[in-house]
């Protein structure tokens, strides 16, 4: 039976990054563009083969109940009132948000625990949809106990943005959760900036933001101390005369496994930009839900992307797409 994919805001620039990957690696399954102006995903299913588009409009509450079966829905826009992950609770779809704050994960776990999942239920709202924390938790694995983990994620203004990934990095500069000394600690941004080293060995000034990587990098590591920041300057393909890349930079300090202090610094970089490589931390976990990756589909339940993906099969998908991944201590 053909395998049915709901991309809300799947004509944008991140949600129709996410259906290209989706059909590059696997051509049967049946993908629906949704969202107000479904019109403008015409041209994008016509190229894309075996799609199609549909009206959705959550303000309104119009075309939730003409979508048909659907395995699984990609919120690739916001979604304030939850009513897509109501609806994949209820109707037993597996759903993937690329949304959510560490301020905002109370409403969707609650609603989680009063309707266990059937299928799998994914907040992705890490940095590039759970790119950053997969990389560094292989980047941890050279280490035995982790002090500090910081990372920070590049922003160009020669980028392209869609007007969400734009509003949400204005909204992003506030208040922030951290790990500090092994607690958590709600701190304003703009009190607490740090320096944030480059590949080049330049610095830029970083604010933290609240995104779900602190507490899954927290979880998975046992580190007492990790934070997020947010940096805005000229990408490692701008400054090459390029396209604008999207950078990742991650600092780990600790204790290796040879029993050596150390702090290792790993450098992710999309030459393709922000939304491609966005799209390709959604990829991954689309591949496990719907097991187009050859291994039978996840089982019912919520997920983290350290949860779900493998990290190193993760890791060879995103150099498949092109994305490097470098040293640079």
């Amino acid at each position: 039976m053909t395998q049915r994919l709901l991309i809300a805001g799947g004509y944008g620039i991140v949600g129709s990054a996410i259906a290209k990957h989706v059909r590059k690696i696997n051509k049967d399954v049946e993908i629906v563009f949704a969202g107000r102006n479904p019109e403008r995903g015409i041209a994008l299913a016509k190229e894309l083969g075996n799609a199609k588009t549909a009206h959705l409009d959550l303000e309104n509450n119009h075309g939730l109940d003409n979508l048909g079966e659907i395995d699984l829905i990609v919120s690739a826009l916001q979604d304030p009132a939850d009513i897509l992950i109501g609806l994949a609770l209820e109707q037993g779809i597996a759903h993937i948000g690329i949304t959510k704050l560490a301020d905002e994960v109370a409403p969707f776990t609650f609603a989680t625990l009063r309707i266990p999942p059937k299928r799998p239920i994914v907040p992705l709202g890490h940095s590039q949809s759970g790119v950053m924390t997969l990389v560094a938790l292989k980047t941890a694995e050279d280490f035995k106990q982790i002090h500090s983990i910081k990372l920070a994620g590049l922003y160009d203004d020669r980028e392209q943005m869609g007007p969400m990934t734009v509003g949400d990095s204005e909204g992003f500069i506030g208040r922030a959760l951290i790990r500090e000394g092994g607690k958590w600690v709600w701190i304003e941004a703009s009190q607490r900036p740090i320096d944030v080293q480059l590949s080049d060995g330049s610095t830029l000034e970083g604010l933290p933001m609240g995104l779900l990587d602190v507490p899954s990098l927290a979880a998975a590591t046992g580190a007492p101390n990790v934070r997020f920041d947010f940096i805005q300057g000229e990408s490692i393909g701008t400054r090459a005369g390029n396209q604008a890349s999207q950078d990742l930079y991650i600092e780990i300090e600790g204790i290796l496994k040879s029993g050596k202090r150390a702090t290792r610094r790993t450098v992710v970089s999309d030459p393709k930009g922000q939304a491609h490589l966005t799209a390709l931390g959604v990829l991954v976990s689309i591949e496990r839900i719907l097991g187009l990756d050859g291994n039978p589909a996840a089982a019912g339940g919520i997920y983290l992307p350290e949860t779900l993906v493998p990290v190193d099969a993760a890791i060879a998908r995103f150099e498949q797409f092109g994305v490097r991944i470098f040293d640079h201590s």
